[in-house]
């Protein structure tokens, strides 16, 4: 099973085991972190902003059309802001390392 690297707001890094299929969300969600994902993954709000590791963007499929407008939304977005409900897990993001934005 892959292995996802998350970072806290406090600098905390959390190692969760991430189902394949699975989003980066729904693993942030299930391991009790502090993710709000308000609207459920449905790409509807802004509510699980991640700041990906910059060697990890070149191998993430690019953001479609909603996700870009929903990160428009998002408070303290940079160049390598995701929602994480948009990110499925496969066996090639074994590593994946992400940090939660602040909340807004």
């Amino acid at each position: 099973m892959p292995t996802i690297r998350v970072y806290d707001r406090e600098g905390k890094l959390h190692e969760l085991d991430a189902p394949v299929g699975w989003s980066v969300m729904e693993v942030i969600r299930e391991a009790g972190l502090p993710i709000e994902a308000a609207c459920g993954g449905c790409c509807a709000c802004a509510t699980c902003h991640v700041y990906v590791d910059p060697s990890w963007l070149g191998r993430l499929e690019p953001p479609h059309a909603d996700e870009t407008l929903m990160l428009d939304e998002a408070f303290q977005v940079q160049d390598n802001s995701r929602l994480s409900c948009q990110i499925k897990v496969t066996p090639e993001l074994d590593g994946l390392t992400v940090t939660l934005a602040p909340e807004f």
